[in-house]
């Protein structure tokens, strides 16, 4: 498993697989989301299957699909719900943990000072410097 930290609760990784959600909750981990669409993935690791593997391990499962550049508010808002609804530890997954970052990135944005979240995805291996005036702009509008 490649779980990379965000913050002190929020990881994000690569696809994860049915059997290592066990693992996820030894590690302490309360929710999974998943951010990678089903028609990406065979059906043995699609929402449905990945669901049934989390909360067989007594974790929360959230189903939050999104293919770039199909990247919604709502798809934003609700990875935000998710992270705050979990009570503990959140791993955020997708394809390469990117699309799982920039959910965070844009979730984080006007509670946290855009440098900082910034900061935070490059040292988790995403560069999202790219993501500034969205971050700038979320934070306007919650303001």
């Amino acid at each position: 498993m490649d779980l990379r930290p965000l913050d002190d609760t929020t990881f994000v990784a690569p696809q994860l697989e049915p059997e290592e959600m066990a693992a996820l909750a030894a590690e302490g981990v309360t929710a999974v989301i998943c951010n990678r669409p089903d028609a990406e993935v065979p059906p043995s690791h699609q929402a449905a299957a990945m669901q049934t593997a989390a909360e067989a391990a007594g974790l929360a499962f959230t189903f939050n699909p999104v293919a770039m550049p199909n990247l919604t508010l709502d798809a934003v808002e609700e990875q935000a719900d998710a992270i705050d609804g979990a009570g503990g530890k959140v791993v955020a997954y997708c394809a390469s943990g990117t699309r799982s970052a920039v959910l965070w990135a844009l979730a984080m944005a006007g509670r946290m000072p855009p440098e900082q979240i910034l900061a935070a995805t490059e040292a988790a291996g995403f560069p999202l410097g790219g993501l500034r005036s969205q971050l700038d702009a979320l934070a306007a509008r919650q303001a």
